[in-house]
């Protein structure tokens, strides 16, 4: 990565390299309010504007894409490094966690989309929303505790008014 920047005529400043590496080594999808609070464990003079124009720096480069990880938090966006191995994000739409799937059959489908529309796919991201097993388990126990509704009858409801 440090030689991509070097190649864009970036200069890799101590703080840029403190934040790339805790981009590419924590082995979470970070936010950028994440980032600035590790960042800052390790540097204390570095600062949010700091953060905010790396990030900008970093994936207008093509060395950091910027997710949405299906807007679990909100609008908050994540990052990780381009340089991984194309991969699908398994999102859990009630707990938040992320999964990582690499494999043929993402491949298989990148191939079909090029064929099929005559594509040259540059860069592909996959979102996969649902449920953990867990989360699966949590739902389950709740619609089993979850009082049943009244039965619905006819003759519950008043009569139509006449006018």
């Amino acid at each position: 990565m440090k030689d991509s920047l070097k190649k864009q005529g970036v200069r890799l400043t101590r703080q840029r390299q403190i934040l790339l590496e805790l981009i590419d080594n924590s082995g979470k999808h970070l936010d950028a309010e994440s980032l600035f609070q590790l960042a800052q464990q390790r540097d204390p003079k570095l600062n949010r504007v700091t953060v905010y124009r790396t990030l900008k720096l970093l994936k207008e480069g093509g060395l950091v894409d910027e997710l949405d990880l299906m807007h679990h938090s909100g609008d908050q966006h994540y990052y990780e490094t381009r340089l991984k191995q194309e991969h699908a994000h398994v999102i859990c739409l009630r707990c938040g966690r992320v999964e990582e799937f690499f494999g043929e059959p993402l491949q298989k489908l990148r191939r079909q989309v090029e064929s099929h529309f005559g594509f040259q796919i540059m860069i592909a991201r996959t979102e996969i929303g649902g449920y953990c097993a867990h989360c699966q388990a949590l739902r389950a126990q709740e619609m089993k505790e979850r009082p049943e509704p009244a039965p619905h009858s006819d003759s519950a409801l008043p009569p139509p008014r006449r006018r």
